[in-house]
C-alpha cells in the first residue's frame, strides 16, 4: 500500500511527453531504502542489470538472471512510490524471439509491479518490442555501448566512432522508435552521435556516456556515490561514500576492540523498581 494515497505514479506516456521538454532525472536502483531515497528526485528509476556487478560481484552482467532481476524489482518497488520503475530484460530472456521475451517480460511486470521492461536493441530486437507493445508492455530501448554484447565486443566500448558503426546505431535507434519504445536509453556513443540520435527519433533520449543533449540522463547510483575505486570516464562523483563507509567501519572495529562499545547507552539494565523489589526465598510463608 501507498504510504501517500494522492500521490500518482510516472508512467511511460508521461515520461515520452517530455520529449524536448525538462531533462528526465534517472538513476539505478536495487533496493528498497535506496529507492526511497532517490524516490523525490527522480522520474524514472531502473532496476538495471548492472545489479550483477554492483550488487552480485560478478565481472559483467551476462550471468544476471530472472529471478534475480524480479527479486530487486519487487525491492525497488516497495521503496518507490511516485517514479516509473522499468526493469531490464537480462541477457537470454527475450532474444530467442518474440514469444518468449512476451512471457518473461509479463512475468516480470506481473511479480514486481513495475511499468516497464528494457531491452538492449539489437538488431533484430525491434520486431520484438513492437510485439510487446501490441500487447501492453511498454518498452524502453537501448542502443549504442550495450553491456549484454561484451562476449561479442571482447569489452565494454564507445560505439559510433566510425561511418559504419555511427550509421549501425542510428538504424537500431530508430528501429526501436519506430517499433514503439517509450524511451532509448544512448549510452557510450561518439558525442556529436546523441544529438543525432535524440533528432532522429520521437521518443525521448536518455544519455549515458553519450551528451547534454539527450532528453535526459542516467547514471548507476553506486558510481555517482564514489562507492568504486574504478568508475567509468562519464561518471560525475557526487560523494564519496566508499571513504565515509570505510572510516566509520574503522571507528567501530576501534571501539569493539577496546571495548568502548557497547556502552551504557546501548545496552539494557533493570528498571530501579524491579532492582529495588525483595526477592522471596522459596518456601518463604509470610504474608
Amino acid at each position: 500500500m501507498s504510504r501517500h494515497t494522492d500521490i500518482r505514479r510516472l508512467t511511460a506516456p508521461d515520461i515520452t511527453l517530455r520529449k524536448g521538454g525538462e531533462p528526465i532525472v534517472c538513476l539505478t536502483a536495487y533496493t528498497a531504502p535506496m529507492a526511497r531515497l532517490l524516490d523525490p528526485h527522480c522520474d524514472l528509476l531502473l532496476v538495471g542489470d548492472s545489479l550483477g556487478m554492483v550488487v552480485h560481484g560478478l565481472p559483467n552482467t551476462v550471468g544476471v538472471t530472472l529471478e534475480m532481476m524480479i527479486l530487486h524489482g519487487q525491492a525497488v518497488m516497495r521503496g518507490a512510490e511516485r517514479t516509473m520503475v522499468v526493469v531490464d530484460m537480462p541477457f537470454g530472456s527475450y532474444e530467442a524471439g518474440p514469444e518468449t521475451a512476451y512471457a518473461n517480460a509479463a512475468r516480470v511486470l506481473k511479480e514486481t509491479g513495475a511499468q516497464a521492461v528494457k531491452v538492449e536493441s539489437g538488431p533484430s530486437v525491434a520486431a520484438t518490442i513492437a510485439y510487446l507493445v501490441e500487447r501492453g508492455i511498454p518498452v524502453m530501448g537501448h542502443v549504442g555501448l550495450r553491456p549484454q554484447a561484451v562476449n561479442v565486443d571482447g569489452k565494454f566500448r564507445a560505439k559510433g566512432r566510425t561511418p559504419e558503426e555511427r550509421a549501425k546505431v542510428l538504424t537500431e535507434a530508430r528501429a526501436a522508435d519506430e517499433a514503439g519504445a517509450f524511451a532509448i536509453v544512448v549510452e557510450g556513443v561518439d558525442e556529436s552521435l546523441a544529438p543525432e540520435i535524440t533528432s532522429a527519433v520521437r521518443a525521448p533520449t536518455i544519455g549515458i556516456g553519450a551528451s547534454p543533449l539527450c532528453d535526459g540522463q542516467i547514471l548507476v547510483t553506486d558510481d555517482l556515490l564514489g562507492l568504486f575505486e574504478w568508475t567509468p570516464k562519464f561518471v560525475r562523483r557526487y560523494a564519496d561514500l566508499k571513504s565515509v563507509i570505510d572510516q566509520a567501519a574503522m571507528a567501530y572495529a576501534a571501539d569493539v576492540r577496546s571495548r568502548r562499545f557497547p556502552a551504557a547507552a546501548e545496552t539494557y539494565a533493570l528498571s530501579a523498581a524491579k532492582e529495588r523489589q525483595p526477592r522471596v526465598a522459596r518456601g518463604d510463608k509470610r504474608g
